[in-house]
């Protein structure tokens, strides 16, 4: 009796152990696309848009992740902006942050896009929602002192607000013949396919980075 009474005090000391040992099971990490036409995936099957082929990406390499796609084409940061709360809702722990581009192509100031971008971030992080702000370079046809003005845009907020900048989000795609629709503007499938290549170390990263701060 004695024995198994010991047995029994060993088996569950050992229980305990490996509970206070063992780290928690990991929540799923909540993310939100927002973003314009780009982030949509304008004229694309919902399978081959950027957000839900980024999280199949992210799940293959073993990553519990939900990606929400809250881009809406023709968006401007000014609408971005207007609709943050109800896109962006709670439980949500990261946000890709990508707006401009429909700023730059309708010529609206760069600081007046600044403001809006800025805002966002801000919003966002009084919100503890952790932001990977994508940025966009200016059309050429917009002139030397635009593209100037506006592509300072990003990397100064990335620095500003402490986040992670991903440069240009259509890298390794724009003007690359057979990985747009046909309008020199939006990417196909196999565009979106090069896009999450390029992005993916970022992501995870990002993905990586939360873990560290949420086991601190």
């Amino acid at each position: 009796m004695i024995i198994k009474a010991a047995f029994r005090i060993f088996v569950l000391f050992c229980g305990i152990a490996l509970v206070i040992v063992m780290p928690a099971r990991a929540e799923t990490v909540n993310i939100v696309g927002l973003g314009d036409s780009l982030m949509a995936g304008f004229e694309l099957d919902p399978t081959d848009s950027f957000p839900t082929r980024l999280e199949a990406a992210l799940r293959d390499r073993g990553h519990d992740v939900s990606i929400s796609n809250a881009g809406v084409s023709g968006d401007t940061s000014s609408g971005g902006l207007a609709r943050l709360d109800w896109s962006v809702p709670d439980g949500t722990h990261a946000v890709l942050l990508e707006l401009g581009a429909n700023d730059a192509l309708r010529g609206i100031s760069p600081e007046q896009t600044r403001a809006n971008i800025d805002e966002i971030i801000e919003r966002l992080k009084q919100r503890g929602i952790t932001v990977l702000l994508v940025g966009m370079l200016s059309p050429p046809n917009m002139g030397d002192d635009y593209a100037e003005e506006f592509n300072r845009i990003f990397p100064e907020l990335s620095e500003e607000h402490g986040i992670t900048l991903y440069p240009f989000f259509l890298d390794g795609v724009a003007a690359q013949p057979g990985l747009d629709i046909g309008d020199g503007m939006h990417p196909n499938s196999k565009g979106v396919e090069v896009m999450v290549s390029r992005f993916l170390p970022f992501a995870e990263e990002l993905i990586v980075n939360m873990s560290v701060i949420n086991s601190d």
